[in-house]
């Protein structure tokens, strides 16, 4: 189920855009305030971002470029301004998408629908390599040296999160929120224990360690 966040201070328009996303199949998590939106972003996997402008702490604008720092992930902008200037501005930015409030719940749907789309058919690749591995998203396959690895579904998630992104450090909350789909509440046994199987079972077609721990902060693929 795709995740989205919404940064809105006005609640009930937050719990309007919320109640709405869920009867339309998606999870979501509200949050009212700039500040709390860069932390559930830090601490959580999401695919999108319902992002509005004026927010106490950290205005929206400041959010977008955090965002942008580090990920691709859509934003649409919400807000009540409606001058071309602005929405260029944060189109410029990073935004993808811009609507006007009041808004019609329909149009947000259709344009969520519209803009996942645009995304996953934008980073959707059929082979992903580095080095000796080639991990095949359509087979759900990973061989090492042309030898097919016989991985777990979790396991294989997390390869394709860190072929994904290379030269990213992936915290053990992220990657336990984004492959096991709840929430990270410190159990870091599962996910070592998924790290040092991976580790085994590529360990005994190559001599390359693929997976490096960043101590105090995650894993990557090792350079």
């Amino acid at each position: 189920m795709e995740r989205i966040l919404i940064i809105e201070d006005e609640k009930d328009v937050n719990q309007l855009l919320a109640q709405n996303l869920q009867n339309n199949g998606y999870e979501t998590v509200s949050v009212w305030n700039g500040l709390d939106g860069i932390q559930q972003l830090q601490n959580q996997h999401f695919d999108m971002v319902l992002l509005d402008l004026m927010l106490p702490y950290k205005s929206g604008d400041e959010v977008l470029r955090e965002i942008r720092k580090d990920r691709d992930i859509p934003v649409i902008v919400i807000s009540a301004k409606d001058l071309v200037g602005t929405k260029i501005d944060l189109l410029t930015l990073g935004a993808d998408d811009y609507i006007t409030k009041p808004f019609d719940l329909g149009e947000v749907t259709a344009r969520v629908v519209s803009n996942l789309r645009r995304y996953h058919s934008k980073n959707q690749k059929k082979q992903l390599t580095y080095k000796e591995l080639t991990l095949d998203t359509e087979s759900k396959t990973l061989t090492v040296n042309g030898i097919e690895l016989e991985l777990t579904a979790k396991e294989y998630g997390i390869m394709e999160l860190l072929l994904q992104s290379p030269s990213k450090v992936f915290s053990k909350a992220y990657l336990y929120e984004a492959i096991w789909g709840y929430e990270y509440l410190g159990d870091e046994n599962v996910i070592k224990t998924h790290i040092s199987n991976l580790r085994t079972k590529m360990k005994n077609h190559s001599e390359s360690n693929y997976i490096e721990t960043v101590w105090g902060l995650g894993y990557r693929l090792a350079k």
